[in-house]
């Protein structure tokens, strides 16, 4: 139950608040507007000036309160990422969640958060100075690899202002479901850089997608889709079944990215 709200209007005042017991940012509230027992204070990101959306150089960067049908309908964004955003959540949500919000609370079945990994998104966290002016906050940039399993812990007190993503590569996702209005039972996402550079990613069950090969050669992929699907038992889907379909789709994304790089 929401029992506080704030609107800050710096991202310091945000910090000094969020940096209180039971206070919660407030992005797009497709979360914390849920029912509950427990009692919090929000804390409302919209004065922020964090839902900017610009290409810089050779990356799109992505302010933390972007919604996700702004970054769908964004001109800048790969056709693969939008693929999986449509996937993601329906529009009336996609309307309202952000970015940060999705990352923070979405599981291994997310196809956003999937084709991310893939893409090693580099994500600027504040958190607030440990200098003697207790006003001023400090930015830390951690790849989104090493935020995700810790996310809890991590972002305590803290908030995401902006995530970077890479335009100069060719990216593919494939995915499976049940239905084609489900989230995916499996799913693919590949990333392949000018400089040869390789990162397959799969999702589709557990608390987050698998890194499954991060490397200079795409010869391995089959055996590295192989090896993360392993243990990828639920009541969605075997192991088995997941293992046998993410080689599929892999493959097809492999082939996805080489046919880019012929055009």
């Amino acid at each position: 139950m929401i029992t506080d709200y704030y609107r800050p209007k710096s991202l310091e005042e945000a910090l000094l608040l969020l940096s209180a017991p039971n206070f919660l940012p407030l992005g797009g509230g497709t979360l914390l507007s849920h029912a509950s027992d427990d009692s919090f204070a929000v804390v409302d990101l919209q004065a922020l000036n964090l839902n900017k959306l610009r290409k810089s150089g050779n990356n799109l960067e992505i302010g933390a309160a972007v919604t996700l049908q702004n970054l769908l309908e964004s001109t800048h964004s790969p056709t693969a990422l939008k693929t999986a955003i449509k996937l993601e959540t329906p529009l009336n949500l996609r309307n309202m969640g952000t970015v940060a919000g999705t990352m923070v609370t979405s599981n291994g079945r997310s196809s956003f958060i999937t084709v991310m990994l893939a893409l090693d998104a580099k994500v600027t966290i504040c958190c607030r100075s440990l200098s003697k002016n207790p006003s001023s906050y400090e930015q830390n940039i951690l790849p989104i690899g090493e935020i995700l399993p810790f996310r809890k812990e991590l972002l305590r007190g803290k908030l995401i202002s902006k995530i970077l993503i890479p335009l100069q590569t060719k990216l593919a996702f494939e995915s499976i479901a049940r239905t084609p209005a489900d989230k995916p039972i499996i799913c693919t996402a590949v990333a392949h850089w000018p400089s040869g550079r390789t990162r397959l990613v799969i999702g589709g069950w557990g608390n987050i997608p698998t890194l499954a090969m991060d490397g200079l050669e795409s010869a391995g992929i089959e055996a590295a889709a192989r090896n993360a699907t392993h243990d990828a038992n639920d009541e969605w889907a075997s192991a088995n079944y997941r293992s046998d379909v993410a080689v599929v789709l892999a493959k097809r994304c492999v082939a996805i990215y080489r046919n880019a790089l012929l055009e």
